[in-house]
């Protein structure tokens, strides 16, 4: 997948160092991933070109 997580790691990296708040929402279920987390794969995936999730997983 051309280095997803590599990819994956330096956008989460830059993310917090922006804002040191994790989520911004707060809910009664703890979620799988995080706000940021979910941000960098939406944000690694438009990068590359991934449309759908089933490329996506």
């Amino acid at each position: 997948m051309h280095n997803f997580q590599s990819n994956y790691d330096k956008i989460l990296k830059v993310l917090k160092e922006l804002d040191l708040k994790m989520d911004y929402l707060h809910q009664i279920r703890t979620p799988k991933l995080r706000d940021k987390e979910l941000i960098a794969v939406d944000l690694i995936s438009e990068y590359m070109s991934i449309d759908s999730e089933c490329q996506l997983f």
